[in-house]
């Protein structure tokens, strides 16, 4: 039931977001200015609760929580369109409500806006490649080994690619309204996204090619 898994989409995305901005606060609030420190909290609490939401969810909604995702499903057809429109409206309105929800957690402003920035072509190919990574494990992995794939490739992100990998444009969104560690200017998500989903794009033509499951349905 579309429902049902819209909801699943929306939880999911609400406690990723969640998981991304508080520990990136709790991170630099412990690291005593430790960037390196900082960044490595960051990075296992993210693998950590993506890999939990994507085994706990998947079975209900295919455990997207990311617009980028949806996009492809639908390309390949195997999600209907006006489904992944809907999955990525709650994705995007998830991630929303979760960085408020980390923003409550720590008694920071619920509303901000980040100043954090993360600009040039450095930063683009580097979201590029992220999602790239992110859609090839997507469509290649089986799917028993798709929570722990998924998460270790984004912790592998966070330390190799200049952007820290986002691959995500709801969690860019999301980000942008956290003036936090974890946080990105407004002004710099436009590149974020286009990036983002020219990764994945390139990702579902690779995968067409290697993966006799990730052609057209």
């Amino acid at each position: 039931m579309l429902r049902k898994r819209l909801a699943a989409e929306a939880l999911g995305s609400l406690l990723l977001a969640a998981t991304v901005i508080g520990s990136g606060v709790m991170a630099q609030r412990l690291a005593g200015g430790n960037a390196a420190m900082a960044l490595l909290a960051n990075t296992v609490a993210t693998v950590a609760a993506l890999a939990t939401l994507i085994a706990l969810l998947s079975p209900v909604s295919g455990a997207h929580f990311n617009p980028a995702v949806s996009f492809i499903q639908a390309v390949r057809g195997a999600l209907p369109w006006a489904d992944a429109g809907a999955y990525a409206l709650v994705q995007v309105l998830g991630c929303g409500m979760g960085a408020m929800l980390a923003h409550a957690m720590f008694e920071l402003p619920l509303l901000q806006s980040s100043m954090h920035v993360r600009a040039g072509p450095a930063q683009g190919l580097s979201e590029c490649v992220a999602t790239f990574g992110l859609l090839m494990v997507v469509l290649g992995a089986r799917e028993r080994d798709a929570p722990w794939m998924v998460a270790g490739w984004i912790g592998a992100a966070y330390w190799s690619t200049a952007s820290t990998s986002f691959a995500n444009p709801a969690i860019t969104i999301a980000r942008s309204m956290s003036d936090t560690f974890a946080g990105i200017r407004p002004h710099d998500v436009p590149l974020f996204v286009i990036a983002q989903l020219l990764g994945a794009v390139a990702a579902l033509w690779v995968a067409r090619y290697l993966f006799p499951a990730a052609r057209r349905l």
